[in-house]
């Protein structure tokens, strides 16, 4: 055997073959599987597609570069679970162009902070962060509250989407902006939003004026790790 080794190691052109043939084969043996099942995320109750508002809002989360400070992405390290709960699933993230797990935290994790502060505490702390965490260091986003949110064109990005992979139904397209004014509006009934997109957080506009950025913004940051119920998630499921 040693004699075999030696040989093969003596003719560069021997070893480079025999290199080539084992990549080929481990890369063979890690992808061809991947052909025979039809998705590599597991399938988790509750999960759905952005609520038109939740969409815009996280647009604005991207536009602003808050991923560059906030992970949505809980480990499943001890320490982690206990301050922001469950682990991530990669199925919380499946309908996300592009997804927000990272490994930046200037501030905390925001994979589970939906339905963790109200609205008001939202629209606070993003006008002013230091009124409600006086040892933040994030930048005050208070032009948000006074900038109209620009939807003429959901139902196109809702289409765009779809097209991405992303089960938006021509009936969700149709009431694009219907919806997304109905969940912003505090005096609206969001019956049919909640239809379409259950657990959506209505009413987290104001009562006079357009529907604002920080309206859409709020909506996203508040469904943040909500969709899913985690009493109901057993580790087979994953598996399967």
């Amino acid at each position: 055997m040693a004699l075999r080794h030696a040989t093969i190691e003596k003719n560069v052109i021997l070893l480079a073959v025999l290199t080539l043939v084992t990549v080929v084969i481990g890369g063979l043996v890690q992808i061809i599987p991947l052909f025979t099942i039809e998705s590599t995320i597991e399938r988790v109750r509750g999960v759905r597609p952005y609520s038109p508002l939740e969409l815009m809002g996280r647009n604005i989360y991207i536009r602003e570069g808050c991923y560059v400070c906030h992970s949505q992405q809980i480990r499943a390290f001890r320490d982690e679970v206990e301050r922001y709960g469950h682990y991530s699933l990669a199925a919380e993230s499946m309908f996300d162009h592009p997804f927000q797990w990272g490994s930046k935290r200037t501030g905390p994790d925001l994979a589970r902070v939906g339905g963790k502060y109200s609205n008001d505490w939202h629209v606070a702390h993003l006008i002013d962060p230091r009124a409600v965490v006086p040892e933040s260091i994030m930048p005050a986003y208070a032009f948000l509250a006074n900038r109209p949110l620009q939807y003429a064109d959901m139902p196109r990005h809702l289409s765009a989407l779809r097209a991405t992979g992303v089960p938006y139904s021509d009936e969700m397209i149709a009431n694009a902006i219907a919806d997304l004014e109905a969940q912003a509006n505090p005096e609206g009934d969001p019956a049919a939003v909640l239809r379409r997109y259950p657990r959506a957080v209505a009413g987290v506009g104001s009562r006079t004026g357009p529907v604002t950025e920080m309206d859409a913004l709020v909506a996203y940051l508040q469904m943040l790790g909500t969709l899913v119920d985690f009493r109901d998630v057993r580790p087979e499921d994953l598996r399967q």
